[in-house]
C-alpha cells in the first residue's frame, strides 16, 4: 500500500484530489492535524513517511516544502505553477510525448500543468511538431473557465452573488500559464493570452484561432491531432459541434479537442475543453500519481 500525503489538503484541488483517492485499497492518506498543518516539524515527518506528496499550495509556500523534504527519498506532484518549467522536474502531460509516461513513472519530481496550459498546449504541441504551426508564428490564445480556477476569495465572490456574470483578465500577459504554454508547446515566440472567467463553477474551453493556407487545411489540423492522440483515454479528438459548452467533462478527468472553421474564407478555430479541476488539476494529478505507482492509470478516475 503506497503513502500518500496532500499537503493542502483543505484547498479546493487538494480536497477533489482526496476524494478521488479515498477508499483506494492500494493507496494510505497521510494526514497531520489541521492545527499543526503550518508546523515544519510535522510536514516533514509527513514527508518523510510518504512515497509520494502531493502539494497543493501557493508558489512560495511548494518551493519551501521541497526545500524542507531535503535529503528524503520522497517523490512529489507539484500542483502549483513553482516547478512548471524547473530542469530537475518532469511536465506531467502523460499524452504529450511517446516517452512522457515512462519519465512521470520513473521521476521524483513531477510538475502538474496548468489548466490554461493544459489546454493549449494539447492543441498546439502536436501541430507544431507536424509542421502545420510554425514555432515563431504570431498566435492568439483565448479562454473562459469557471471561477473555481481562482481560488477561495473569487469562488466567495461568485457564491455571495459579489461577482460579475463575465470579466475578462490578465491582458498585461504576465499570466502564470505563459511560461510552460510556451516552453512544452515548442513556441519560440510569445502567444497573446485572453484568459476569461464566467459565471459557472467549473469548466473550461481553450481557443486558438488560425489562419488557413495551402498547407494547413482543416483536415490536415483535425488529422494531425486524431494520429497524436490515437489509442489516448483521456484525450480525444471529436468532430465540430455547433455549440461549444466549457462545462461538458465536468467532474471527468478528460479532454476533447475540436477543429473549427471554414475552407472558403480561410478561417478555423482550434479547441479544447477540459474540467479545470479534472485535467487541469487534480484529475490529472492522480493520473500522474498512478503512473508513478505503477498502478492502473485510470484508476479513481
Amino acid at each position: 500500500m503506497a503513502k500518500v500525503f496532500i499537503d493542502g489538503e483543505a484547498g479546493t484541488t487538494g480536497l477533489q484530489i482526496r476524494d478521488r483517492l479515498l477508499g483506494r485499497t492500494d493507496i494510505e492518506l497521510i494526514q497531520i492535524d489541521a492545527a499543526r498543518r503550518k508546523d515544519a516539524d510535522a510536514r516533514r515527518e509527513a514527508y518523510a513517511s510518504a512515497d509520494v506528496a502531493i502539494l497543493c499550495l501557493p508558489d512560495a509556500a511548494a518551493k519551501e516544502s521541497v526545500a524542507l523534504a531535503q535529503g528524503l527519498d520522497t517523490r512529489f506532484i507539484d500542483a502549483s505553477t513553482a516547478h512548471r518549467v524547473a530542469p530537475d522536474w518532469v511536465y506531467g502531460f502523460a499524452e504529450l510525448t511517446p516517452d512522457a509516461r515512462q519519465a512521470i513513472a520513473t521521476a521524483q519530481y513531477v510538475s502538474n500543468p496548468g489548466c490554461y496550459a493544459t489546454g493549449a498546449i494539447a492543441i498546439l504541441a502536436p501541430l507544431v511538431k507536424a509542421g502545420l504551426i510554425a514555432a515563431d508564428e504570431a498566435l492568439s490564445i483565448n479562454a473562459i473557465s469557471g471561477y473555481s480556477g481562482g481560488g477561495k476569495e473569487l469562488i466567495g465572490e461568485y457564491e455571495r452573488g459579489e461577482a460579475p456574470a463575465a470579466f475578462v483578465y490578465a491582458l498585461a500577459q504576465k499570466h502564470k500559464h505563459l511560461p510552460e504554454i510556451v516552453k512544452y508547446a515548442g513556441l519560440a515566440a510569445r502567444p497573446v493570452f485572453a484568459p476569461s472567467v464566467g459565471n459557472f463553477a467549473q469548466g473550461m474551453a481553450v481557443q486558438v484561432p488560425l489562419h488557413l493556407n495551402a498547407s494547413r487545411s482543416l483536415g490536415a489540423l483535425h488529422d494531425a491531432l486524431v494520429q497524436h492522440y490515437a489509442g489516448q483515454d483521456f484525450v480525444t479528438v471529436i468532430d465540430p459541434e455547433a455549440r461549444v459548452v466549457p462545462t461538458k467533462l465536468n467532474n471527468s478527468n478528460r479532454l476533447e479537442l475540436s477543429v473549427h472553421g471554414d475552407a472558403e474564407n480561410g478561417c478555423a478555430v482550434l479547441v479544447a475543453v477540459l474540467d479545470n479541476l479534472g485535467k487541469g488539476a487534480s484529475g490529472a494529478a492522480v493520473q500522474n500519481l498512478n503512473i508513478m505507482l505503477g498502478s492502473d492509470e485510470g484508476t479513481g478516475l
